[in-house]
């Protein structure tokens, strides 16, 4: 199956069982009259939208594009769409961070742990489930947008296990002396899992900032000049320039090769023979990478 139908046939499946988990996340939050429940399902309905906006850029990436006004192709949309995709996940759990706090400072929440650990339970498998099944399809697909929705389900899932505890916990102190603290549970849980889980996606965030503004990664920038300074060393040319960029899972390569005085290149068929032996060298070869190679005798071209 080529990448491109994999990675939306994942993305797809994950939509579907997202907002089933949400709308399921909602009802129950509401009928347990827990904070931590409603931000479960309001979670996973943003995570939702976002994979939805994930599968739209992976069908539009994996086309050609006939476009005049994007002649290089829709690469770019990518690493943006992981950017904001990451954000909001960050963005997300600073604002339920809020709300646990407003909630503690209120007192509290009463729960109806029946309603919330019958929740907890089904959702934690839900979650789960998706997380090692995206996890080991991905292994095959290798897909950024897949990657990050894995990590979505597995933050869901540590939210529910937490929560299931965390439910646990309250209900075995309901007739103690420690009765009181149950109300507390529910923020308590809810803030320290924000905490832990808005460092989830700044990797993602990193990587995709680190594309948009064209910041070449040091292994394509090492593997280039390896390659150009076999082939200088080889063919005898004098010098040459490399530029390189990644941006989402297509490669853009720029090399510019200095030619000494005195060396005759007579026909454009040995040229295109030095760029196919480069080409092989940089391996890669495809729609997802864009290599320029030219020659010249005046350094100011380089």
């Amino acid at each position: 199956m080529p990448q491109a139908t994999a990675e939306q046939r994942l993305l797809r499946l994950s939509i579907g069982v997202t907002i089933v988990v949400s709308l399921f996340g909602v009802v129950f939050g509401l009928l347990s009259g827990s904070l931590s429940i409603v931000f479960d399902g309001v979670f996973a309905a943003i995570d939702a939208a976002m994979s939805g906006l994930a599968l739209f850029v992976s069908r539009l990436v994996s086309r050609e594009s006939t476009n005049r006004r994007f002649q290089f192709g829709y690469w770019h949309i990518e690493p943006m769409v992981l950017a904001f995709n990451g954000g909001t996940l960050m963005l997300l759990c600073f604002y339920a961070f809020l709300n646990a706090v407003d909630s503690f400072l209120a007192g509290g929440r009463q729960l109806d742990f029946d309603w919330a650990m019958t929740y907890a339970v089904i959702v934690c498998i839900a979650c789960f489930s998706m997380f090692f099944y995206e996890l080991h399809a991905n292994r095959r697909v290798g897909s950024d947008f897949v990657r990050l929705d894995a990590q979505s389900w597995l933050m869901s899932a540590a939210i529910t296990s937490a929560l299931l505890v965390a439910f646990g916990i309250a209900w075995s102190l309901r007739g103690t002396p420690y009765g009181h603290l149950t109300p507390y549970v529910d923020p308590v849980v809810l803030a320290l899992l924000t905490i832990c889980l808005v460092f989830v996606p700044i990797r993602t965030v990193r990587k995709a900032l680190q594309e948009v503004l064209l910041i070449t990664p040091p292994e394509l920038d090492a593997k280039v000049r390896s390659v150009m300074d076999g082939v200088i060393a080889r063919r005898g040319f004098k010098t040459y320039t490399s530029y390189a960029a990644k941006v989402g899972r297509a490669e853009f390569i720029e090399i510019h090769l200095a030619v000494p005085e005195g060396m005759r290149i007579d026909n454009v068929t040995e040229v295109d023979a030095i760029r196919r032996e480069i080409a092989d060298a940089l391996g890669g070869e495809g729609p997802q990478r864009w290599l320029t190679i030219d020659f010249t005798a005046d350094p100011r071209w380089l």
